[in-house]
């Protein structure tokens, strides 16, 4: 335990309006998600055709579809750590790089196996990179903003699943090796080091470090700019005393302050998890076990994805403008409802509208979970906090579609849907009962900003 010197990094970053600078922070992360959304499903899009020609069994599709979701939680836990050693920049950049070099990887890939490996070490930089991701706009956004601006760079980023699914279709059929061109497509998120000049580190990590000129350098450019485009600011609310902290590192985790909200996210993530793959993977698959064709199933779902951006537009609209907290309950209570009813009925169009709301309030969930999550934690426990909770969740998916399977041929197919509806329904009475809510004090934060730049307003 340390003391360490007060700093005001997140009352000035708090009073700033939305500059260009932010604009293209969020287009930077923006344009890594879309290249996380394309290549997370670039394995199941490409498995039918790798299995036929090299004649790999149905079971190794599925073993290294799990082992990608141990990968995932092993990068979101490394990257986490290297988040506060290293800083949020660096660590977006190198986590970016990492899955782009592995997807890259795949192309070459000459068997199961060793599609398999890369596929792995993909997705730990998949996970690695959001998790940074996530941490990283909540530290260089208001808080009274911030919510708003995580949902509009999924919103751009999601849209790289259904442009991805778009060349797949396109470029899979042309030949027996054209399906590693996905690969390639997944590796252009290399791409990003274009942005990598005009990102900035995370004024209040530099402080935590104890590197208080480097982090005053940047909020003086990031006031600047905001002086430039908008006018006088108002002045920066005072700095609150801090009192002992525990150094970054597995240690916090004997902290209460820390543990508490570790414990608390890692159920939402896991419930999350469950049933968000539970949904995305298994739909088409028991539709078409239960009589209806595969090509009508594949439709259906297709069509149902089209919430998805909308939801995540949706979370967007209520992220900052209600408690976070009561907004992620009342979501996953309509996903429950939503995903049951669409594992009960065999109508086309009652299959559409209930899919697409699935869907939809799917992507507005996870959205505002992403804003949620950071908020919970101080400083130097926002990263490594983050990554456990999230790591956890996408390691729990190792074992939920055999969970599922194993419902399914021991039960039946209803009970599948209602293993998951009660995954999100046990996610949200958490929530609900222990969840702390934010809200208040961002609107007070915000309050307090306004009255201080009141004096100035007068002059």
């Amino acid at each position: 335990m340390q003391h360490i010197r007060t700093t005001n990094a997140a009352n000035r970053i708090d009073r700033l309006p939305i500059t260009k600078f932010h604009k293209t922070t969020l287009l930077a992360v923006a344009f890594a998600y879309f290249f996380e959304f394309a290549d997370i499903n670039t394995f199941a899009i490409t498995a039918p055709v790798v299995r036929e020609q090299w004649g790999a069994e149905v079971n190794d599709v599925a073993y290294v579809t799990s082992l990608s979701f141990v990968g995932m939680f092993i990068g979101a836990i490394v990257a986490g750590g290297l988040a506060d050693r290293l800083g949020r920049r660096r660590t977006l950049t190198a986590t970016t790089l990492w899955f782009t070099a592995w997807s890259f990887a795949c192309v070459f890939a000459w068997d199961i196996w060793s599609l398999g490996v890369f596929r792995v070490l993909t997705s730990a930089g998949l996970s690695a990179m959001t998790v940074v991701a996530v941490v990283y706009i909540s530290e260089l956004f208001p808080s009274a903003k911030r919510g708003k601006y995580q949902a509009y760079a999924i919103v751009i980023g999601i849209c790289g699943t259904p442009v991805t699914n778009l060349i797949a279709s396109a470029v899979v059929p042309m030949s027996d090796w054209s399906w590693r061109l996905v690969y390639l497509w997944g590796s252009l998120g290399v791409l990003f080091l274009l942005f990598v000049r005009k990102l900035e580190e995370s004024p209040q990590w530099l402080e935590s470090r104890g590197r208080h000129e480097e982090a005053e350098a940047i909020l003086a450019r990031m006031e600047a700019d905001a002086v430039a485009e908008h006018g006088e600011l108002p002045p920066a609310q005072q700095p609150k005393p801090q009192g002992p902290v525990v150094k970054p590192g597995l240690a916090m985790l004997k902290d209460k302050k820390f543990l508490y909200p570790t414990l608390l996210l890692s159920v939402l993530w896991i419930t999350q998890t469950i049933g968000f793959f539970g949904y995305s993977s298994w739909a088409p698959t028991l539709l078409a076990a239960e009589g209806v064709s595969v090509e009508d199933s594949i439709f259906y779902v297709a069509l149902t994805t089209v919430g998805a951006p909308l939801g995540s537009f949706l979370a967007a609209m209520v992220t900052d403008r209600f408690e976070r907290k009561w907004s992620l309950v009342v979501f996953g209570l309509v996903i429950a409802a939503s995903g049951l009813m669409y594992g009960l009925t065999f109508t086309p169009v009652l299959i559409v509208v209930f899919g697409f709301l699935v869907n939809l309030f799917e992507r507005g969930y996870t959205a505002l979970a992403y804003a949620y999550s950071p908020e919970l934690f101080n400083t130097n426990g926002r990263s490594l906090g983050t990554s456990i909770a999230y790591g956890l969740g996408r390691l729990s998916n190792a074992v939920g579609p055999l969970m599922i399977a194993g419902i399914y041929n021991g039960i039946g197919y209803e009970a599948v849907f209602m293993f998951i509806a009660g995954t999100w329904t046990v996610g949200a009475i958490v929530l609900a009962l222990f969840g702390p809510a934010t809200r208040r004090r961002r609107l007070a934060a915000e309050a307090e900003a306004q009255a201080e730049a009141l004096p100035v307003s007068a002059s």
